[in-house]
């Protein structure tokens, strides 16, 4: 398990990096690090953990993400293709506190809790961020606050209901890659507490506070909204039944699948599927 600070190699000679990732899974778990961060999602669906948020990602996807805010993309496991995105992440305090930038800072300190951008809004300037990773030097600085500047004009709405402004412990933040490792590969079955519990090393009562801590939610909940979140994907994205999607999500009562999916979704599974599937013929 890798430890939930990620290190990233910049210093007085490099503030800024940029790199393109093309693997079959978006393999780093749950983690933060000092520097901000602006991720574009090519390619892979699955579901984004930003601070206490959990939701679906898809590709078109640009989220802002400021320093020490904890996040990771799970890729669905039976995608086709690969897990593609670019990314950037620069140091704090690289660019001049004048008026003329007010508006970008105003933007990072939103990003505290993650910023999704309006897609039609970026569109324009997705391949100037595209070529981020081909810049060095005085180039790439220019190009990053240049679409820094854009961005901060363009709308967008924050993920996560708590800020993370401060470092979390690298002991919390452990246990916490931990267990969404375990939830992403087990939602699919009943899960006891004890299990997470045992997982790292807490009693049940020590690990529902802590949990609810980091979370903002019991985890029972955070479960269900993992569960209803890949239950939404598969709906899109397989040609399984509604019955077998529930079951398959860890659902021993369809009923039940049911009341939450529509609880979460705003409608019933059915719903749904016929309203966003890319092969409905509304």
């Amino acid at each position: 398990m890798k430890p939930i600070l990620e290190p990233i190699h910049l210093d007085q000679q490099r503030t800024i990096t940029g790199f393109c990732f093309a693997k079959k899974n978006f393999g780093t778990p749950w983690h933060f690090h000092p520097q901000h961060e602006l991720t574009y999602i090519e390619e892979s669906v699955g579901t984004k953990f930003i601070g206490d948020y959990v939701g679906p990602y898809e590709p078109g996807e640009l989220v802002l993400i400021r320093s020490n805010l904890p996040h990771c993309w799970k890729n669905q496991v039976q995608q086709n293709g690969q897990s593609k995105s670019v990314v950037a992440q620069w140091d704090k305090g690289i660019f001049a506190k004048i008026p003329e930038l007010d508006p970008i800072f105003k933007m990072l300190r939103t990003a505290s809790k993650g910023i999704i951008f309006d897609k039609k809004e970026i569109a324009p300037l997705i391949a100037p961020f595209q070529e981020l990773p081909q810049l060095t030097g005085q180039e790439l600085y220019i190009r990053l606050l240049t679409l820094l500047a854009a961005l901060s004009k363009c709308k967008y709405e924050t993920l996560s209901e708590a800020s993370f402004t401060d470092d979390i412990p690298t002991e919390y933040g452990s246990r916490m890659a931990k267990v969404h490792d375990f939830v992403s590969t087990h939602f699919n079955r009943k899960i006891y507490l004890k299990e997470l519990a045992g997982l790292v090393n807490m009693s049940e009562q020590s690990f529902s506070r802590f949990f609810s801590k980091m979370m903002g939610r019991p985890f029972f909940t955070f479960l269900n909204e993992y569960r209803i979140n890949m239950a939404a994907r598969m709906l899109l994205d397989t040609d399984y039944s509604i019955s077998q999607i529930g079951f398959a999500c860890g659902y021993e009562s369809l009923p039940f699948f049911y009341r939450q999916f529509k609880k979460t979704m705003g409608s019933s599974p059915l719903v749904y599927q016929k309203n966003f599937s890319p092969s409905s013929t509304r």
